[in-house]
């Protein structure tokens, strides 16, 4: 399904909006992150506990919501498709990854930020969960630059199918030669090969009992 040119604007309006939205936001929770670990003053490590679980409820979790959302409508109704072109597909995983992990570290936050409102909360509490929260945010902010700078640039590389809809637009048969845009280009492999070894080190530190959505709630 191709949208109209209008509403097709539209759609990439909202979702440019959300996306450089939700960059903005992390950036914000990031300096929020990094005062309450490494502030000595308990009152502004206190109040920026607080404040990570107002931007990440409020105004990170929607604006993700958004992103993830207008990316999917504006990929299917264009030329451009969801998953013919590498690009694309690694941005959707991408997106889709960041959004998985917020959602995860939603109620530690909130967690956080309700304890943090508590009068006794010093420094030192939950110092864990808050190291924690700050390397998700530094990772988090990572992925969403990635994506950024592939819906930029675009590089070329289709995916297995996007291979087959150019064969059968072209009419080549299953053993023709491909063109040299549906050979998998090196940052693919290298993209995959990144991802296959971060979700190996996730799982590892999960089974061992050292990471996860409570891993640092005591």
């Amino acid at each position: 399904m191709i949208l109209s040119p209008s509403l097709r604007k539209l759609t990439l309006a909202t979702h440019v909006t959300a996306s450089v939205g939700w960059v903005g936001a992390l950036t914000v929770f990031l300096a929020h992150a990094i005062a309450s670990v490494a502030s000595q003053d308990a009152l502004i490590v206190r109040s920026a506990c607080i404040a990570m679980g107002v931007t990440a409820w409020f105004v990170i979790f929607p604006l993700s919501i958004a992103s993830l959302l207008t990316g999917i409508i504006q990929a299917l109704g264009s030329a451009w498709g969801l998953i013919r072109h590498d690009w694309v597909l690694a941005k959707l995983l991408l997106t889709v990854l960041a959004t998985v992990v917020l959602l995860l570290k939603l109620p530690p936050i909130g967690g956080l930020a309700d304890a943090a409102m508590q009068g006794a909360f010093s420094r030192d509490d939950l110092i864990g969960l808050r190291v924690s929260v700050l390397v998700h945010a530094i990772g988090g902010l990572l992925v969403l630059l990635t994506a950024t700078t592939l819906a930029i640039y675009k590089p070329a590389g289709l995916t297995p199918f996007g291979v087959r809809r150019l064969r059968e637009r072209s009419g080549a048969g299953g053993g023709a030669d491909l063109p040299a845009v549906a050979i998998v280009p090196l940052w693919v492999r290298v993209f995959a090969a990144a991802g296959f070894l971060l979700l190996m080190m996730v799982g590892i530190m999960m089974l061992a009992g050292s990471h996860g959505p409570g891993a640092h709630l005591s």
